[in-house]
């Protein structure tokens, strides 16, 4: 709470009261951004001047209330072409740091990352992997993770071999008026809790917006996951993730991936052009040996969203032949009906639904494919994640 009403502080005395250090590109561009970095002091604003930087090594920050601003994303521009490790371009460890109006292009590894940075805003913020999808991109383009109050606006994120924009065993999140394009994974919430994804464009990726809950990690999610009035059309890109990963397995041509997580709502969405399916349902269906792990989606609604076509070319194992035997299409909306009725499955039925009525570990080949009706409830609130007032005053 301390640091709180500092950031606040700081941003109601306005510039006046920030030092600023502008550090402009050219000679040595690397060793002075890179000090300017280090000898920010809290309430600081290092500023990033126009043009591009030509780096050979990742950038990291450790301060906390520090702005690092560009001048735009297409202005200010940070390559990673040259750079000679496998690491991040931008690392970030401390709190109450806002990073906006700059790009990221081709770093090594993910492009910016932040591990245990609370309340930290990702404001008009371009990662790019220029050579378009390589499984040798790196993960992530924006990745916080094991945080609390994350606010991403106005990002754009381009060629991740895993998610474009990931935010992993976090609580209290944001993810709004963003582009996610040519990414295995558009935008992905995993082992995350009380998020809000809304107003963003995923287009053009292998699945668009993935909400996961996977075993083995130190958090789990706490559900309540609200994913609405986004536009998730023409998700087509082919799976270009590196072996092993679990989104390797995410299907070409899937519109919203709902894998094991609970209390998610998806309403209110533009869904169309989704080969496979525009809404997917699933449990996680590898072994595993965390104990206290659930592996069914559990309390989902789905409801109002507006379908267009979908399940004209299904990637799924199995889902071809599938298809044929319903007459050339799989429905808009696809559950593997593992769980039954324990999966809690509501909305409106308005759009057809397809349960493959799988038992937890079968194969596709057994599969009993029918039709399902949704149970009709009244929908959770939606729009529930509040964020510290300083934050929402520092993305304006």
């Amino acid at each position: 709470m301390k640091r709180y009403w500092t950031l606040a502080a700081v941003l109601a005395a306005g510039p006046a009261a920030a030092q600023t250090v502008t550090v402009e590109p050219g000679a040595n561009a690397q060793e002075r951004l890179q000090a300017a970095l280090i000898e920010a002091k809290p309430g600081s604003i290092v500023r990033i001047g126009a043009g591009r930087f030509e780096l050979t090594d990742g950038l990291s920050l450790d301060v906390d209330r520090v702005t690092v601003r560009g001048a735009g994303p297409d202005k200010t521009i940070l390559s990673f072409k040259g750079q000679l490790g496998a690491g991040e371009g931008l690392l970030v460890t401390s709190d109450d740091v806002v990073l906006r109006g700059f790009a990221v292009e081709d770093s090594k590894g993910d492009g910016i990352k932040s591990k245990g940075a609370d309340r930290i805003v990702y404001k008009d913020i371009r990662v790019e992997w220029t050579g378009g999808p390589k499984a040798t991109n790196g993960a992530y383009g924006v990745y916080p993770v094991e945080s609390s109050d994350v606010l991403i606006d106005g990002v754009l994120v381009k060629g991740a071999s895993d998610a474009g924009i990931y935010v992993g065993q976090s609580d209290r999140i944001i993810v709004r008026n963003s582009i996610a394009t040519h990414n295995v994974a558009g935008i992905e919430i995993e082992n995350s809790g009380h998020a809000d994804v809304t107003g963003n464009l995923v287009t053009h990726n292998t699945g668009g917006i993935l909400v996961f809950d996977l075993p083995a990690l130190p958090r789990r999610g706490a559900g309540w996951v609200t994913v609405s009035g986004n536009k998730v059309v023409d998700n087509d890109t082919p799976n270009f993730a590196p072996k092993g990963n679990i989104v390797a397995t995410v299907p070409t041509g899937t519109g919203v991936l709902i894998m094991a997580a609970n209390n998610v709502t998806v309403t209110g969405n533009d869904l169309a052009g989704n080969g496979t399916a525009n809404i997917m349902v699933i449990a996680y269906r590898q072994p595993f040996d965390d104990k206290g792990y659930n592996p069914l989606p559990r309390h989902i609604h789905l409801a109002a969203n507006r379908h267009g076509r979908a399940g004209f070319a299904p990637a799924m194992p199995g889902s071809a032949e599938l298809a044929k035997a319903l007459g050339g299409i799989l429905p808009p909306i696809f559950w593997d009906g593992t769980g039954g009725d324990a999966v809690d499955l509501t909305g409106d039925n308005q759009v057809p639904v397809l349960s493959l009525g799988l038992a937890l570990g079968a194969g596709i080949e057994t599969a009993k494919p029918q039709p399902v009706k949704l149970r009709e409830e009244i929908p959770p609130p939606l729009g529930v994640v509040t964020l510290p007032p300083a934050m929402e005053a520092a993305a304006k």
